[in-house]
């Protein structure tokens, strides 16, 4: 391949990961076409671009970039996952995948993330992690949990202070009378 070539292609990937803050890198091990072509399909659902890199390419293009650690130690033809909602749902989405039998041999190499190496066994732990979707809902459980706690608190003691003035009223009422 000429250099020409090799700079053009270092410049396209460039531009398709600019902006973006964590890949994971995979291989797609003795998949097919067909089945290549399978997998591409179902990530696309997700909003997940998956592409094929040399890794001295890949690692030309990311020089200096959040996602430079995700290409030290790896060698050959891989494969870079990127994009979904968030590293949680790619990560949650690749795992899955990668557990299917009709993708048998599609694995995980490792990636980058907030600009940090992760192995291959991290990228497994982050798909367990909650997504952002979810740890919003649990924030907002939790703030409105709260809420409420304070305002049943609040309510009962006004209630208790009401059912005193409401009592020492009829107290009164009736010491009144007497007289």
């Amino acid at each position: 391949m000429s250099k020409f070539v090799k700079n053009m292609l270092v410049d396209n990937l460039k531009s398709r990961l600019n902006g973006v803050g964590e890949v994971i890198v995979v291989s797609l091990g003795k998949l097919d076409a067909q089945k290549t072509s399978d997998l591409r399909r179902s990530l696309r659902k997700k909003n997940i671009h998956l592409q094929m890199v040399k890794n001295s390419l890949a690692r030309r293009a990311m020089l200096e970039t959040p996602l430079e650690p995700a290409f030290q130690t790896h060698e050959g033809m891989l494969a870079i996952a990127w994009g979904g909602e968030d590293v949680v749902d790619l990560a949650k989405e690749l795992d899955r995948l990668s557990g299917a039998k009709e993708f048998e041999g599609f694995e995980f190499r490792g990636g980058a993330l907030d600009g940090s190496r992760l192995e291959a066994g991290d990228v497994k732990s982050v798909a367990k992690w909650p997504s952002r979707a979810e740890q919003l809902s649990i924030l907002s459980g939790q703030i409105s949990s709260l809420g409420s706690v304070l305002a049943g608190q609040i309510s009962s003691m006004g209630g208790v202070l009401a059912g005193q003035v409401k009592s020492r009223i009829e107290d009164l009422e009736k010491a009144g009378s007497a007289e």
